[in-house]
């Protein structure tokens, strides 16, 4: 069986609706090895990767999966992106999402770009319409392309998958989850995938290899 790794979610510390330990626990049920919450942050929270560190180890260290303290850096200017991605690594987030220029939302123009150029960034959220430049710059610089399973969001799945694929960027299939329907278990993200136009083999590394090998970034 498949094991499930979902990299972007959030709880009740940003405007999810769960605790982090029944997040863990439902996403455990639903078959996955691994789980990030990724709660939204500008710089008048980032003490919540403090907050819920205890929680987070103490999953770690009773319950069959990983669960990692990560942020999503949401709707700041495009200027403090790269301080701010720092900033939360050095307070001891694993990994650092930033929430893209998605369709769905007034987010602000540049933020793509500057996401994908800071070494900070590890994932970049629902890009929206992104550019030949930003998918160049997100390949150099290893920061992965989520295709979204969030309804909205995941309007621009297809272009982002199809020219994502020029560039041959490193694709993640993510549920960002908000409520407990949110999850995805392996077969629906499968299903997610397809439909933004992924092969089968590609879907494939965007929900085993890719996810697995963030993992292995965070074990160094």
């Amino acid at each position: 069986m498949n094991k499930r790794i979902d990299l972007h979610t959030h709880s009740i510390f940003s405007d999810g609706e769960l605790l982090p330990s029944e997040l863990a626990r439902r996403a455990d049920i639903l078959g996955h090895s691994a789980i990030a919450i990724t709660d939204h942050v500008d710089d008048s929270n980032l003490d919540i990767i403090e907050k819920i560190a205890n929680a987070i180890d103490e999953i770690n260290e009773y319950w069959d999966i990983k669960f990692i303290n990560g942020v999503e850096i949401t709707h700041v200017p495009i200027e403090t992106i790269d301080r701010i991605a720092k900033k939360a690594k050095d307070l001891g987030a694993e990994i650092v999402v930033v929430h893209g220029e998605t369709l769905a939302e007034p987010v602000v123009e540049g933020t793509n770009l500057e996401a994908v150029k800071s070494e900070y960034v590890d994932i970049l959220a629902h890009p929206g319409l992104i550019t030949n430049e930003e998918l160049a710059i997100a390949v150099e610089n290893d920061v992965y392309i989520e295709i979204s399973g969030r309804k909205g969001h995941s309007l621009s799945n297809g272009y982002v998958a199809s020219l994502g694929r020029e560039f041959n960027a490193k694709f993640l299939i993510n549920s960002d989850g908000h409520a407990p329907g949110d999850l995805m278990n392996f077969n629906k993200a499968e299903l997610v995938g397809l439909g933004a136009g992924l092969s089968e083999k590609e879907v494939k590394k965007a929900l085993v290899k890719n996810p697995n090998d963030i993992l292995k970034k965070i074990k160094k």
